[in-house]
């Protein structure tokens, strides 16, 4: 079931949590960190880009409350690294939001050169299931956590020149349904389509017209308040901000 989510529901927004998200360092994951952090979160940022990250922490009103650390989620062996000093230096993440995500360049699926496939479903595919291979034992030990994978409107429609990507993202969908019936009780995986939001990604498809559409910051706004709000009773949803 696909459900459009206004991020009213549940009960969980007005404690202090602690949100790791990947891909922290630019797009929909920066912004959600600023506005998270704005609202008192603690949080855990992960991206390859070190830089970046230096400068996002620099934004925070209170940088030494948050973590940030370079890490690469297509590769097993640094997300296993990344789950052994996040738990050690923050604890076990209350929310971890599964932002990390590539596309290809528009294209035929027969013109898509195979390293950029493999690069589309190492990161939007292989980089969620390390996190989850790492995070979701650690979540299991305190019987409660928040996974969110996110998807698309394309991981639930098809789309020409974006084959790598679509497929990416259906497997995302089924994935987290999968995981879903894993999950012990008190824990919840869902999947989230953002909705068409004006980063990168969005303009390597849609050149200038990108401009049209909703900024990351007004997205992050709505978004943070969703995923504040998600509950165990949300496991296995398919939501739309």
């Amino acid at each position: 079931m696909t459900t459009s989510y206004n991020g009213m529901n549940g009960v969980g927004g007005a404690s202090s949590r602690t949100v790791l998200i990947t891909g922290a360092s630019k797009g929909l994951g920066r912004a959600l960190a600023l506005e998270l952090a704005k609202r008192g979160h603690t949080v855990i940022g992960c991206s390859r880009t070190h830089d970046k990250l230096i400068s996002l922490q620099s934004e925070l009103s209170s940088p030494e409350k948050h973590l940030f650390l370079n890490a690469d989620v297509k590769s097993n062996s640094s997300i296993e690294e990344l789950a052994r000093a996040v738990v050690e230096k923050k604890g076990v993440p209350d929310i971890i939001v599964n932002n990390a995500g590539t596309i290809n360049r528009n294209n035929k699926i027969w013109e898509v050169p195979e390293e950029e496939f493999d690069t589309v479903i190492d990161t939007n595919v292989k980089g969620v299931a390390n996190m989850l291979r790492h995070f979701i034992p650690l979540m299991i030990t305190r019987k409660q956590g928040i996974i969110v994978n996110m998807s698309s409107g394309w991981g639930r429609s098809g789309a020409a020149l974006v084959a790598p990507y679509c497929a990416s993202k259906w497997a995302v969908e089924g994935l987290t349904r999968s995981v879903a019936k894993e999950l012990p009780d008190g824990m919840a995986v869902v999947a989230l389509n953002p909705g068409v939001i004006n980063t990168d990604m969005l303009a390597s498809c849609f050149g200038n017209s990108a401009a049209l559409y909703q900024a990351p910051e007004a997205w992050a706004l709505k978004a943070a308040t969703m995923i504040l709000n998600l509950t165990a009773a949300d496991n296995g949803a398919s939501l739309t901000v």
